[in-house]
């Protein structure tokens, strides 16, 4: 089979006795000689048009993050490494590889590791799109296999590919917390233990963030507001607009929590008097100089004796296990 026309990819079968010559080196007779497609496209293509296309693919990956909501400032952050690299080997991006890449960023183009890692980033993005818009293109024209330059050995950890997300379903969070909550009774500092639960649980039914949640004092929780009642967190806002205050729902199941918590557990917390901020927040942070004073007046017939064995709990939570 020989190939007649790479550019309308027809074929025809070699006759008898043709090309014998050529097929003398094969094992078998009769086989037919393999000849790239791309080729004759290869051969009468210049570095002028690589060039041009290559100014083409920034252009138009800059069109489309823009499309994407990227700001002006971004998008020129976005193609600055590609061009900089390719300035720099005097090539177009499809003839890269790893190893120029490796010396570039191990040599004149070392920095920083956070600016190596959005740097490649950067170029592996890059190359995303010429595999998804450009390829066949590419290799059809100019014979080339678009690859990304940054594979499983130089790329960097880390680097906030994080754009498909799939949350865990509701079941799988249930056992989830039914594992940490039979987990608590065995824990060795029980109360820190069980203020961890309560937030983790508390978030998780809200949906606020854990900073917000940590800054939650007595005065933001309202019992009697809506039908299990809300309590305000200071949110981030947003565009610059500086912190807003909002309503969190606490839902029955985390209203049932959030009052066994504050009623016997946040008790046994020590009230650090250096930070009265502190001492109104709902959620307070067990520090080694308070673990001290707790360790001074509970011993261990006291713990055993605590008043969270005996308080009332919401259903389905464990008592601590006797020691």
């Amino acid at each position: 089979m020989l190939v007649v026309d790479s550019g309308s990819r027809r074929f025809s079968l070699i006759a008898s006795g043709v090309g014998q010559e050529s097929q003398a080196g094969l094992g078998e007779p009769g086989l037919a000689d393999v000849v790239t497609l791309q080729r004759r496209a290869a051969e009468t293509s210049s570095p002028e048009d690589e060039r041009a296309l290559y100014q083409d693919t920034l252009a138009e990956y800059c069109w489309a993050r823009d499309v994407a909501g990227l700001a002006p400032t971004t998008l020129h952050a976005l193609v600055q490494p590609v061009m900089e690299i390719c300035a720099f080997y005097g090539v177009v991006p499809w003839r890269l590889g790893p190893r120029q890449v490796d010396q570039y960023f191990a040599g004149v183009g070392k920095r920083g590791h956070s600016t190596i890692r959005a740097k490649m980033t950067k170029i592996d993005g890059y190359f995303a799109f010429l595999e998804q818009r450009y390829a066949g293109e590419i290799l059809r024209r100019f014979g080339a296999v678009v690859e990304s330059p940054v594979d499983a050995f130089n790329r960097p950890r880390h680097r906030g590919d994080f754009g498909l997300r799939i949350p865990p379903s509701a079941r799988v969070m249930k056992d989830f917390f039914a594992s940490w909550r039979e987990a608590l009774p065995g824990s060795r500092k029980y109360p820190v233990a069980a203020r961890n639960y309560v937030m983790g649980k508390l978030a998780y039914l809200s949906g606020v963030r854990a900073a917000e949640l940590c800054a939650v004092r007595l005065g933001d929780v309202h019992w009697e507001n809506g039908q299990w009642g809300r309590f305000l967190v200071q949110g981030k806002g947003a565009w610059g607009s500086g912190p807003r205050q909002r309503e969190a729902y606490m839902f029955a199941e985390g209203r049932a929590l959030l009052w066994w918590y504050v009623e016997e557990i946040r008790g046994e917390f020590r009230d650090d008097a250096r930070a009265r901020r502190a001492i109104s927040c709902v959620f307070l942070l067990l520090t080694p100089q308070l673990m001290r004073g707790v360790r001074q007046q509970v011993d261990s017939r006291q713990v055993r004796a605590a008043p969270w064995r005996r308080c009332s709990r919401p259903s389905g939570f464990p008592a601590r296990s006797r020691r």
